[in-house]
């Protein structure tokens, strides 16, 4: 029983949100199993500078995702935005990320398959992971089922709720449904003091956190090791 304990733990994931250089390097020091890497936290996260990752690269082994996003705001980019994102996905892959996070819609708040299809096909191979632009979609069910089918391997979602708390019940549907098809990344304000219900809620195995804490700019490594002591 001891042994079956131990390798249910194994099997937990966190990655950790780093917004800076300093995040970041804290998080790669620490428990996290990998990191997406962005810039201007204020945004919700965009595009981060490319000798800053390659820096990283240089320097640290835990896989790194780069998020590929132009522009704060919304997820409806403009032809010459959709272009920069093509050639971020270019660079960032000949800087080694490891993988991609992104996530465009149209105007109608729905999943462009076209343009989606496209950036996951320039990737190359990389995984890429669909980012919380889902919990914009009309059905986060509908939309899971189209992301699977353009070949993303991962989707980042609160379950179509404002934090992973109040959408835990839309967590635990995605992840008995699809989890065979696609890892299901937990995300949207987990903390360690949340991180146990999510789990035992959800059923989930992959969770994602900024690990910042209130009033504080960088991610904490004691909350770090907390998160991943409580899953």
């Amino acid at each position: 029983m001891v042994t079956f304990y131990l390798n249910l733990k194994q099997k937990m994931f966190l990655e950790i949100a780093t917004f800076d250089i300093t995040s970041a390097e804290i998080a790669l020091n620490s428990v996290a199993d990998r990191i997406e890497f962005c810039a201007d936290i204020n945004s919700g996260g965009i595009t981060p500078e490319l000798e800053e990752l390659r820096y990283l690269k240089d320097k640290y082994s835990k896989p790194i995702h780069v998020m590929i996003r132009p522009v704060g705001g919304g997820f409806l980019y403009t032809d010459s935005e959709f272009r920069q994102m093509q050639k971020s996905i270019i660079e960032f892959s000949n800087a080694n990320a490891d993988g991609f996070v992104f996530g465009i819609l149209d105007e109608d708040q729905e999943i462009d398959e076209e343009k989606n299809r496209l950036l996951v096909d320039l990737a190359n191979g990389r995984p890429c992971v669909f980012h919380r632009a889902i919990d914009r979609t009309k059905n986060i069910f509908e939309s899971t089922e189209k992301l699977i089918e353009l070949g993303f391997k991962e989707i980042l979602t609160s379950g179509g709720e404002n934090s992973a708390i109040e959408g835990k019940e839309n967590l635990k549907k995605l992840v008995e449904d699809y989890s065979d098809d696609i890892k299901i990344l937990i995300g949207g304000g987990v903390r360690s003091n949340n991180i146990s219900e999510l789990k035992n809620v959800t059923g989930g195995k992959y969770f994602h956190s900024s690990a910042v804490l209130s009033y504080e700019s960088f991610a904490n490594a004691e909350e770090i090791k907390k998160l991943k002591v409580n899953i």
